[in-house]
């Protein structure tokens, strides 16, 4: 099984899917939506196979690797091959997607839009996620850093809400504009590091590259991966896109293309550029705390539901920050398990609350009020996906949180303390979102609206089912994924050069740290 091409079968997949759902006539939209759902359930089924297949114990770092020659000219390679990050960042994919199929089943109007347009764009935004985590090449990480944007932005543009086509173009602007930076530090790397783009080769080529010019090509890629993630102050089009996208889109959106960003700055910054990595990591941690606690305090004011949890990713955003930069391997384990469980977290949240808008055609929270009293079901889970989002012990995120500012305590106590209050507002805005939809006194508007009266169907909650499965499983075992994450973890470190801080036995017998 082992030497099965996982990587370029999975990349190749959902693009055959998505040529397949295109050619559909758009008069046959329920085939198509029928065809692309079982294509992701495809997907879905190879990556447990190669979730199975993977070697935990005494395994290479990289393993799956496959490499066909590309542009020989360029050194630049087809090569695939995955550590313990891209692999649980692929199996993030491979469940959300046919999630959010099934969760986009009613999401676009025949009359004006096509359903098999908009599925074979979720199938190519598939493909173009699983090419840039399955790539160990840095050009075709770069290339496939670049295409992402263009199903997306198709997705928001044509099939979004509200201002759809200036979020559209500001997301494709403000990405656009990062991939430049990453081009041109991928062109100085490719020049000062021996004319290759194999990441493998490179790490070991850019120990010889001056400090500054380490530091600007540092610099390249991180303003990229920032502004893909986003951290602040790079975070501004992710309200407005996660606002105007389809609610299943914006689940993607937030719950993995912005994971891109993280995962970059793990496995190129830290790893390419160890010495500006720690440079830098004093402004990259005061960042996030920021963040952590801008976005937090822009949530609690916000009256659209789709923006409220477009900011509240950004808070999370700053959890992670954190944990890469305090180089640990407790916090950085804890950034990449934060990684999935956000991903799945805020996954459910978008789509539960893309149920609710559906319902009431709006997404303004002073549209709702005591709907608790017409779909309780329904109101339990979005309950429950605003809970795990806050990190409640028993839920998956909490696990990942806890890792992040233990690990990160043990460095930069002040950062760690600072990032706990935004754990309190991450209360207030949660749980006041929930009082003011579903709690209180019914609002006499909805009685008038008679979606409004229909609690979660049974399709809706297929879609929820494995989601809160999942977050209450890993709340409680999360060993089996952080036993795939803390290898590559600890490799990471290793090339950045530092250690786990060991405590200290005072006189006396105290511990210190």
């Amino acid at each position: 099984m082992k030497d099965f091409p996982f990587l370029s079968v999975l990349t190749l997949l959902p693009l055959v899917g998505a040529l397949v759902v295109a050619f559909i006539p758009r008069t046959k939209a329920e085939l198509a939506k029928m065809v692309a759902l079982g294509w992701s359930v495809l997907v879905l089924v190879l990556s447990v196979f190669m979730w199975v297949a993977w070697t935990v114990k005494g395994g290479e770092r990289f393993q799956f690797r496959e490499s066909y020659t590309w542009i020989p000219a360029w050194g630049a390679n087809f090569t695939f091959a995955a550590d313990g990050i891209a692999l649980v960042m692929l199996m993030l994919i491979a469940i959300l997607f046919p999630v959010v199929i099934l969760a986009s089943w009613n999401d676009v109007d025949q009359s004006t839009r096509s359903a098999p347009a908009y599925f074979a764009l979720l199938l190519s935004f598939e493909f173009t996620m699983i090419g840039v985590f399955a790539a160990a090449d840095i050009f075709l990480f770069y290339v496939f850093f670049e295409i992402m944007l263009i199903p997306m932005y198709f997705i928001i543009g044509s099939f979004g809400s509200g201002q759809k086509q200036y979020a559209a173009v500001k997301f494709f602007l403000y990405s656009l504009v990062g991939g430049l930076f990453m081009l041109a530090s991928v062109v100085g790397l490719w020049v000062l590091g021996g004319k290759t783009f194999d990441f493998t080769e490179l790490v070991k080529a850019t120990a010889s590259i001056d400090q500054n010019t380490a530091r600007w090509l540092f610099l390249g890629f991180f303003v990229a991966f920032a502004i893909k993630a986003p951290f602040f102050p790079f975070h501004t089009w992710l309200p407005d896109s996660g606002g105007a996208a389809p609610a299943g889109a914006a689940a993607l959106l937030v719950g993995v293309m912005d994971k891109v960003g993280t995962f970059g700055i793990l496995r190129y910054c830290l790893s390419l550029f160890p010495e500006a990595s720690r440079w830098f990591a004093p402004t990259a941690m005061a960042l996030a705390v920021i963040g952590i606690i801008y976005a937090a305090l822009l949530a609690v004011g916000q009256n659209d539901l789709k923006r409220l949890v477009s900011y509240t990713s950004i808070a999370h955003f700053g959890f992670i920050g954190i944990g890469i930069f305090a180089f640990t391997t407790q916090a950085g384990t804890g950034a990449v398990l934060y990684m999935v469980n956000h991903g799945l977290a805020t996954g459910l949240l978008f789509i539960v609350v893309g149920m609710f808008v559906a319902r009431r055609g709006s997404s303004l929270v002073s549209d709702f009020g005591g709907v608790g009293k017409l779909m309780p079901v329904l109101a339990g889970v979005l309950f429950f996906a605003g809970l795990a989002s806050l990190a409640l012990p028993g839920t998956a995120p909490f696990v990942s949180e806890f890792l992040v500012l233990i690990g990160t305590f043990s460095t930069n106590k002040g950062y760690a303390v600072v990032a706990t209050l935004g754990i309190v507002l991450a209360a207030a805005y949660v749980l006041w979102m929930i009082q003011r939809t579903t709690q209180g006194t019914l609002n006499p508007a909805l009685t008038e609206v008679p979606a409004m009266s229909k609690d979660i169907t049974l399709r809706e909650k297929v879609v929820v089912a494995p989601l809160i499965a999942l977050l209450l499983v890993l709340g409680f075992y999360p060993k089996p994924v952080t036993d795939v994450i803390n290898p590559a973890v600890e490799a990471t470190m290793l090339d950045v050069g530092v250690k786990d801080p060991v405590p200290t036995v005072e006189a006396g017998g105290k511990v210190g740290g």
